[in-house]
């Protein structure tokens, strides 16, 4: 990151600020599940709003995050940028890897059991 000019770098700060919201991220989450799913279906298994949804869908889309696909009256969407689910997964075994670490240290395993 070193060698990344300025207006590059305001590029990059948008884009953890688009991937630091947890709804985005269980939106993604559940993407990278699914495949392709519809508003609705992301709605139910997020627990959010159709509007809530569709909200964040339209700022992922917009940044490129996720396409969407029309099929009559519904639009589908699934998520497009690769590197979306190859920093998910960094961060997560990173989270993972520190949650075991704090675990040990108190003597539990990372479910919390002695």
């Amino acid at each position: 990151m070193n060698d990344l000019p300025d207006d590059l770098v305001e590029l990059v700060a948008e884009r953890f600020r688009l991937l630091g919201d947890g709804t985005r991220l269980r939106i993604i989450r559940f993407l990278l599940a699914r495949g392709e799913a519809p508003v609705g279906e992301i709605a139910a298994a997020t627990g959010c709003s159709q509007a809530n949804v569709s909200k964040h869908l339209r700022l992922l889309h917009d940044a490129r995050v996720v396409r969407r696909r029309a099929e009559g009256t519904m639009a589908f969407y699934r998520v497009v940028d690769p590197s979306v689910e190859e920093l998910c997964d960094i961060v997560c075994g990173g989270i993972r890897r520190q949650v075991a670490e704090e675990a040990a240290l108190v003597g539990l395993t990372p479910g919390g059991q002695q």
